[in-house]
């Protein structure tokens, strides 16, 4: 009951005229900004920080405006990734798997309106989870160790081998490739330059935005120079831009349980939203069985990591509110925010500054109804970009493309290396290896490093630890399940097609 009161309290700080004022700019803002190949949610909280502070805005209003800006940019992110094959972040590769092919089958439509609701309904679950849950979940993330995180990459890794298609192999050896390009720059412990080639370029590592630009953006525009080529008609608008009904009972149960996955996924610190819609994908395709389409057009491959991306973007709110350990990059950037106010995030917030905390967990539910209204009607205005001519589409996705790498660092290098990648990406999509795996590497390639490296200077060496918590046992087996998965379902197959027979 008392957190109910608390839950009106902060209703009644998110619903004052200024307040909603600055949530309807902050999911406008950040809906465009999802669209945008590369940009992402932190960029886009990192830009609007400093002018939420110089505005002088209150504590409660400026992370009010940077939530809607975070959770308007994972709506945003599948705009893109649906119409143009090119994700607005690392969350809406799995999107894009299923999303951009409904697309192709003039659907985009039908495809654009149901990932908003499930977006709506991961987000709405997840934000119930945080103020039900928040202190409990907090202490249950705090068990997770640099070895649990470990071996939880493994395990989102090994995901990746049932994600695309019945090839094993191929997504394996992107996946291998993804690792191979975050080992790139200066190693954070010893300090030793690792395959940069002597090129000051790549000391600090190769940047996301000229990764996921360059091997989803560059490859999709000589792919769609190819098909323009030959003559091939690139997508059709569709007749329908919206579902039915019976659409909508069909991925419910996708919806919800990638929502609650997603939540949960999220409120562990530096999982992310892009290991949540890994895990809620590979997982819907399981259940899917053989009657799935995933990677062809499934409803339920586009609602399941759209429902998960947001759920954990939401989820992520109760590591930092909770212990005042940001959940995601995005998030770590709000607790800067909360510096420049010299407030402390933690449990001590909780009681010390409930107008900030519950305002903030109360503008959650606002923003996701702005979101949802916004993003509906406009559905068919975004459908329009399909109709938009290839002289003039092209042209517009290589300028977005290249002023997003060099808007990074802001040299040539990272614009000559982008196209590079690209057609490198281009040859990969056309031998069918799956970008999506070697994108979701790159991003954990990173974390899988830094937690290994704790975990061993914690035993001092000792390979034991990776297995010996009952957490890393449980995340083991499941390891081992995904590796053999895939030869199981080869046999059962197989089995299958003799008794067919």
């Amino acid at each position: 009951m008392e957190t109910f009161d608390f839950l009106m309290q902060g209703f009644g700080v998110a619903m004052l005229p200024k307040n909603l004022l600055i949530a309807l700019i902050g999911a406008f803002i950040g809906t465009v900004v999802g669209m945008l190949p590369g940009l992402g949610p932190i960029n886009g909280v990192a830009i609007l920080l400093p002018f939420a502070f110089a505005l002088g805005l209150p504590p409660e209003s400026a992370l009010i405006l940077l939530a809607a800006v975070y959770l308007g940019c994972e709506y945003g992110g599948r705009i893109s990734a649906i119409l143009l094959n090119v994700p607005g972040s690392a969350a809406a590769v799995m999107t894009s798997l299923d999303g951009n092919p409904l697309a192709v089958q003039g659907k985009a439509g039908i495809a654009l309106s149901i990932s908003a609701v499930a977006s709506f309904i991961g987000s709405t679950i997840a934000t119930i989870g945080v103020v039900l849950f928040a202190p409990l979940l907090a202490n249950w993330a705090v068990s997770f160790g640099p070895a649990e995180y470990f071996v939880l990459m493994v395990f989102a890794i090994c995901c990746l081998s049932g994600l695309v298609g019945d090839q094993p192999i191929k997504t394996a050896v992107s996946a291998l490739i993804g690792l191979g390009l975050a080992t790139v720059g200066v190693d954070a412990v010893t300090g030793i330059y690792r395959y940069t080639f002597d090129s000051v370029n790549l000391s600090d590592g190769i940047q996301f935005t000229t990764i996921v630009i360059g091997f989803f953006s560059v490859s999709e525009i000589l792919i769609l120079l190819e098909r323009t080529s030959t003559g091939g008609k690139i997508i059709a608008q569709g007749k329908r831009s919206l579902f039915n009904l019976k659409e909508f009972l069909f991925t419910i149960g996708a919806m919800v349980r990638s929502g609650i996955m997603g939540f949960f996924v999220g409120i562990l610190p530096g999982a992310g939203a892009t290991i949540a819609s890994a895990m809620t994908y590979a997982s819907e395709r399981k259940i899917a069985g053989d009657s799935g389409k995933f990677g062809e057009g499934d409803l339920r491959g586009l609602a399941s990591p759209e429902a998960a991306n947001n759920a954990s973007a939401c989820g992520s709110f109760v590591p930092m509110l909770t212990l005042g350990v940001p959940g995601s990059g995005t998030t770590a950037v709000m607790m800067g925010a909360l510096t420049l106010y010299n407030i402390t995030p933690g449990p001590q917030l909780f009681t010390e500054q409930p107008d900030i905390v519950w305002g903030l967990i109360a503008s959650l539910f606002i923003c996701n109804v702005i979101l949802l209204v916004m993003n509906i009607p406009l559905v068919g205005v975004f459908s329009k970009l399909l109709n938009v001519p290839n002289y003039i589409l092209i042209p517009s996705i290589a300028a977005i493309s290249f002023v997003g790498v060099y808007s990074i660092n802001s040299t040539t290098f990272d614009m000559v290396f982008m196209v590079g990648l690209g057609i490198f990406g281009y040859f990969l999509r056309k031998l069918h290896f799956p970008l999506s795996a070697l994108i979701l590497g790159y991003v954990l390639g990173e974390l899988m490093e830094s937690n290994l490296r704790r975990a061993l200077s914690i035993s001092q060496g000792e390979m034991s630890i990776l297995w010996s918590s009952p957490i890393t046992v449980s995340l083991w087996g499941l390891v081992v399940v995904m590796i053999f998965m895939p030869i199981i379902r080869k046999m059962y197959r197989k089995r299958f097609k003799r008794t067919a027979a």
